[in-house]
């Protein structure tokens, strides 16, 4: 089991009510800070993610701790009838829906406060799963994506995008330094939260990645795990499918 790492050490809460706090602290600079210590690199990883998703011309997409929507946005290329988009923290799911209006997408994405761990939806109501930079924060790792598993239909997809440690030499050194030096400087400086961007360095080395966390998936019930690495090691994409139901042979 992962290392249960939380924003706030020194809080009575649990992981869940304190991640939904930081993010609702953060909300207002979050998608600054994201594209703007990132280089915008995410952008490129979420087209990935979609075209992947894409793949499948799912009519139903829920996007699982869908923040402030940048993924659930994205998906709109994919040409769904419907994209869902849930998440605990009020402050990003408001920022979420601001960018939504704007962009007169109302009709189409669809944002609520949902937990990951208990999905307000019910059993094979969705063709598609993405999550960007959210299993990470989940309370219960094997219960949230369980809970993805339980909504996916038969035949789904569940694409998964989260921050990883680079493995080679030199740049996992060189990473190593930005992530856990200046990143959470320039995170504090912006965003005003003392402990947010200390956070985000240490739930990723904490958390499974490459392989454990295709084991991970594996366990959910997920079939032919796959994952592609990206940018040097930065981040990886995880895909999973539900297989279909083999219904026995009919016989007269």
């Amino acid at each position: 089991m992962a290392k249960q790492v939380t924003p706030y050490s020194n809080s009575q809460q649990g992981k869940k009510e304190q991640v939904a706090g930081m993010f609702d602290t953060i909300a207002g600079k979050y998608d600054f800070l994201n594209h703007f210590l990132s280089l915008n690199i995410d952008k490129r990883w979420r087209k990935k993610v979609i075209k992947m998703v894409s793949e499948y011309h799912p009519q139903r997409i829920l996007d699982v701790a869908t923040g402030t929507g940048d993924l659930a946005i994205a998906a709109v290329v994919a040409k769904p009838q419907r994209i869902d988009g849930i998440d605990i923290s009020e402050g990003m799911l408001e920022v979420g829906m601001q960018k939504i209006a704007s962009k007169k997408l109302e009709g189409l994405i669809f944002l609520q406060k949902g937990d990951a761990e208990a999905i307000p939806f019910a059993d094979e109501s969705f063709d598609a799963i993405t999550v960007a930079f959210g299993v990470r924060n989940f309370e219960n790792l094997e219960k949230g994506l369980k809970e993805m598993y339980r909504v996916l239909k038969p035949g789904g997809i569940c694409v998964v995008l989260e921050f990883t440690m680079p493995r080679q030499f030199p740049f996992k050194q060189l990473y190593g330094f930005y992530f856990k030096n200046l990143l959470p400087l320039i995170g504090r400086m912006v965003s005003k939260d003392t402990s947010a961007y200390t956070y985000l360095p240490e739930s990723v080395k904490a958390f499974p990645q490459y392989q454990q966390f295709l084991d991970e998936l594996t366990k959910a019930g997920f079939t032919n795990n796959q994952q592609k690495v990206l940018t040097m090691g930065i981040a990886a994409i995880y895909e999973g499918k539900k297989a279909m139901e083999m219904k026995p042979d009919s016989k007269f």
